[in-house]
């Protein structure tokens, strides 16, 4: 890689760093592509080279906090070794990452209204749900649940976190609503992950 590519990849990934603490801070409306360009300290050609506008910043923000998302399912699963385990473990995680405030600002409350909802969905659909159903899959080959229900569970479970995950994100005492979702998703899961 030569010097210009390499500065061209520092130069954007200081920006979407820059832009991810813009956009937690202030939302997404309250970030405008000049505080982002300021607090980066790059020019608007700059910025432009690398993003068309604000919508391809903010899908780049988005990445990096899906894979910093990502890593902290990764860490939360190392030593499990049941699928009925990593279900349980994968799930309460994710909840738990919900009282994150970049989490929050940007994956919960403003990447729906960004996206739109369909959009904000088919990403989970693409990652987290063939996880969940392939986690569930096995699961149900050793007998925790009807191998019919694998889809339908994995849609639901996926609906469930996220829905909780949103509920914290937007509470007053996030903190508070996070046991309180933990103690029903270990309730739900109880139910659901039994032989």
């Amino acid at each position: 890689m030569n010097q210009n590519a390499i500065r061209g990849r520092a130069t954007r990934e200081h920006i979407v760093e820059v832009a991810t603490e813009l956009f937690a801070a202030a939302g997404y409306d309250g970030t405008s592509i000049d505080a982002v360009m300021r607090a980066a300290g790059v020019s608007k050609g700059s910025l432009y080279h690398h993003f068309p506008g604000k919508d391809a910043l903010f899908e780049a923000v988005l990445d990096h906090v899906t894979l910093r998302i990502e890593a902290g399912l990764a860490r939360a699963a190392v030593g499990v070794t049941t699928p009925v385990e990593l279900i349980r473990v994968g799930c309460v995680a994710w909840v738990r990452q919900a009282v994150d405030p970049v989490v929050q600002q940007i994956m919960l409350i403003d990447a729906p209204a960004v996206l739109g909802w369909q959009r904000w969905r088919e990403r989970d659909e693409t990652s987290v749900l063939g996880a969940l159903r392939g986690a569930l899959t096995e699961a149900a080959a050793q007998g925790v649940l009807g191998s019919g229900h694998v889809d339908v569970f994995a849609h639901a479970l996926l609906a469930v976190v996220n829905e909780l995950a949103v509920m914290i994100a937007r509470a007053a005492d996030p903190a508070a609503a996070l046991a309180g979702a933990e103690d029903a998703l270990d309730d739900l899961l109880d139910r659901v992950l039994q032989p």
